[in-house]
């Protein structure tokens, strides 16, 4: 799976959807390594805990409660982790933004290797 594409000033990918590419936040790069591993492992186990959890009886409120501790912990939810007061677009589609000229205005992903 090729690195998501990411705005200029770190902020957010870019993910494709049925709408059109929209931003989502990036994780906080302020974040030290051994602290950003052990966010995204917890993240991890919960999504395998919810993928386990599918189908059967069960609340799955308190594994979705530790899988937005992790994402806030990130930076990917919640306030911002940026702190020079620019506006929040997490979510937003990426030409309803500040990024759509630059999205618009960059050179076209090369092919990737294998694919037609």
């Amino acid at each position: 799976m090729p690195a998501p594409v990411v705005t200029p000033d770190g902020r957010y990918i870019v993910v494709e959807g049925e709408a059109g590419p929209r931003l989502w936040r990036a994780t906080n790069p302020h974040l030290s390594q051994e602290r950003r591993d052990e966010l995204v492992r917890e993240l991890m186990n919960g999504r395998r805990m919810i993928r386990i959890l599918r189908g059967k009886e069960g609340d799955p409120s308190e594994v979705r409660a530790r899988i937005d501790a992790a994402k806030r912990g990130l930076g990917e939810r919640g306030p911002p982790w940026w702190s020079d007061g620019a506006p929040d677009f997490n979510r937003r589609l990426v030409k309803n933004s500040p990024y759509g000229a630059w999205w618009e205005g960059r050179p076209a992903p090369a092919p990737q290797k294998g694919k037609r």
